[in-house]
């Protein structure tokens, strides 16, 4: 039985107490996951501009709508980490903190005498999450890595598009996210394994590593018959029938590959004899027969429309969509009642729809705590104490 969240959460990470020094995707991704569950993250910025995706893509009022969803629920301090004094300040940030976040190129963070062995030392429950393009070891430890190269070294990049064509992307920043995403899950263990030893650690995350380990059986493959796998277009390579079909009015998705789902999907098309035909009973079968397989479902789709294509794999319960757009996105049912469509209202007064909080959590969810903040809008309330402490010290 699910249990009902409490009318104003907290979040499961209320306490936290995370500084992020990060711009960008990957780090302030990270940031921005733990702050939608509570944790309470304070963001050093530049004072001259501060973090570049306040200004990137499309812009509302000289401020880009993707810095409303990237830095919500975080306070922002303005301080410039090339000042000795701002690297203090940093510094006793540090202590009071839980969680450091940084994606800046290996030794950036020595650079400004922010070493996390020296943080560690002064604070030994400190945890340093290192999001860097290729990690903070190896030969190409100082190469300049942003999400796209990842992608292109952990294999992805080889995959995508249509076979005999240039490699296209996939359309967002799959590297960055991935990566803050195996950052989260990285600080998360390391805060269990605090709880039980009272100390921190250093969480090393590489942007290609991150899109590497997601390549399911590409290595593996290799490994064992030399096999190198290519771009197969809309199509899931080894696993039939799966593929984009064209119909009277845009394409969907049709995925037929289990073995009870296959005889399902033939029935419905009216090709009773593929659903008998025994060589195509299981996936490797299949397998030897997808162009057949997907010219049958193609011929179907393409005399029928997306609407009428859909309700006939639900009704035979066959897996199948419809390829979003943003505005299907906005006006989907099933996004609304999954609260994914996030209403938020900005400081000017208007209404900006922001994805929801994930995961869902029954009892204490994440939640939309504060819109993202102005540049240095918290460096007073953030710095005032430090400053009131230093001056009572003497």
């Amino acid at each position: 039985m699910q249990t009902s969240p409490d009318p104003t959460p907290a979040g499961p990470l209320a306490g936290l107490k995370v500084l992020e020094l990060g711009q960008l995707i990957a780090g302030p991704f990270a940031a921005k996951t733990l702050a939608d569950f509570g944790a309470d993250v304070i963001k050093v910025e530049a004072p001259d501009g501060g973090d570049p995706l306040r200004r990137w893509r499309l812009l509302k009022d000289g401020t880009s709508v993707w810095w409303q969803v990237q830095s919500r629920n975080k306070r922002s301090v303005a301080l410039d980490l090339k000042d000795p004094e701002a690297q203090a300040l940093v510094r006793e940030l540090a202590l009071e903190a839980d969680v450091l976040i940084e994606n800046f190129r290996p030794g950036a963070l020595e650079g400004f005498g922010l070493a996390p062995e020296a943080l560690m030392a002064a604070s030994p429950k400190l945890i340093v999450l290192r999001v860097s393009g290729y990690g903070q070891t190896g030969p190409y430890r100082d190469k300049p890595g942003f999400g796209v190269v990842a992608e292109a070294m952990g294999g992805l990049r080889h995959l995508s598009g249509e076979p005999g064509r240039v490699p296209v992307r996939v359309g967002v920043s799959i590297g960055d996210t991935l990566a803050a995403l195996h950052g989260v899950i990285g600080v998360l263990m390391a805060l269990h394994e605090r709880g039980k030893s009272g100390r921190g650690q250093v969480v090393d995350v590489a942007l290609y590593e991150a899109v590497f380990n997601c390549m399911e059986s590409l290595l593996p493959e290799y490994s064992a018959f030399g096999a190198v796998r290519g771009p197969a277009g809309s199509a899931l390579p080894g696993i039939a029938p799966t593929n984009a079909y064209v119909c009277r009015d845009g394409q969907v998705l049709v995925a037929g590959n289990g073995d009870s789902i296959f005889r399902r999907l033939m029935k419905t098309i009216a090709r009773e004899d593929l659903a008998a035909d025994a060589e195509l009973a299981d996936n490797t079968g299949r397998v030897a027969r997808v162009a057949e397989l997907d010219a049958a479902i193609g011929a179907w789709t393409a005399t029928r429309t997306v609407d009428e294509v859909l309700a006939a794999l639900d009704a035979a319960a066959v897996p199948g969509g419809r390829i979003y757009t943003a505005a299907d996105i906005a006006h989907d049912p099933h996004y609304a009642a999954r609260d994914m469509l996030l209403p938020v209202t900005l400081d000017d007064g208007s209404t900006l729809t922001v994805p929801g909080i994930v995961p869902k959590l029954s009892r204490t969810p994440g939640s939309h705590r504060r819109n993202a903040p102005a540049l240095g809008a918290d460096t007073e309330a953030v710095l005032a104490p430090l400053r009131a402490r230093r001056k009572a010290e003497g």
